[in-house]
């Protein structure tokens, strides 16, 4: 069966890495060592996701397991720079979602998503509704590798999981999304793709990108 849509991961494939600026701005204001933030921010990462926690809840709940003695203004000021951090993009692979329309493929974007951070990006960037389905975690309550958001997202699109190939960085969400028999593929970088794309026999249906 012919392949009529493609879809992304936001984080690290249509991104860039994480703003450094940010992350050490996170890291300034809140005065602790590098592995305790990392351990705190990633923990509750997947409930903001599924919006079981908003972006001021998430930084409240952070400041407060991290006994960090902070004004409510701080804590918003650690939500704005968190959005900021993942404000990022990678020009190659929005050039590549462009040439998939141009050939006449629908494209859509699924991300673990929280609200801050999206209401950031639309700020931001012009190119969101160049996309025919965006499909943002929080506003669901579900988000990967929950089998539900992959259905929500084929339904969106009109599509078979035969029909769709979907790109993200995390094999656990690569591999949930075979087992729905999604056409899927790990992002590391764009070289890759372009490799895994061939290897795949794709490139006989899709421009390769860059």
């Amino acid at each position: 069966m012919a392949l009529r849509a493609v879809v992304f991961d936001y984080g690290m494939v249509l991104t860039a890495a994480q703003d450094a600026e940010s992350h050490a701005t996170l890291m300034r204001l809140t005065g602790l060592p590098f592995e305790r933030f990392e351990s705190l921010y990633w923990a509750d990462r997947h409930a903001y996701d599924e919006g079981k926690l908003t972006g001021l809840a998430f930084w409240q709940k952070f400041v407060r397991e991290a006994g960090l003695d902070l004004a409510p203004a701080a804590v918003e000021e650690l939500n704005q720079w968190d959005a900021r951090m993942w404000t990022t993009q990678n020009p190659v692979m929005l050039a590549w979602q462009l040439a998939l329309k141009q050939r006449g493929l629908l494209t859509g974007i699924l991300s673990n998503m929280g609200d801050n951070v999206l209401d950031n990006m639309k700020r931001e960037f012009d190119w969101l509704p160049r996309f025919d389905v965006l499909v943002w975690s929080y506003q669901l309550r579900m988000a990967k590798p929950d089998p539900a958001i992959y259905r929500h997202t084929l339904a969106e699109l009109g599509t078979a999981p035969e029909e769709t190939l979907f790109i993200d960085d995390r094999i656990v969400n690569v591999e949930a999304a075979r087992a729905l028999g999604i056409q899927a593929l790990l992002f590391s970088t764009v070289d890759q793709l372009r490799a895994d794309l061939v290897a795949s026999g794709l490139d006989a249906q899709l421009p390769l990108p860059g």
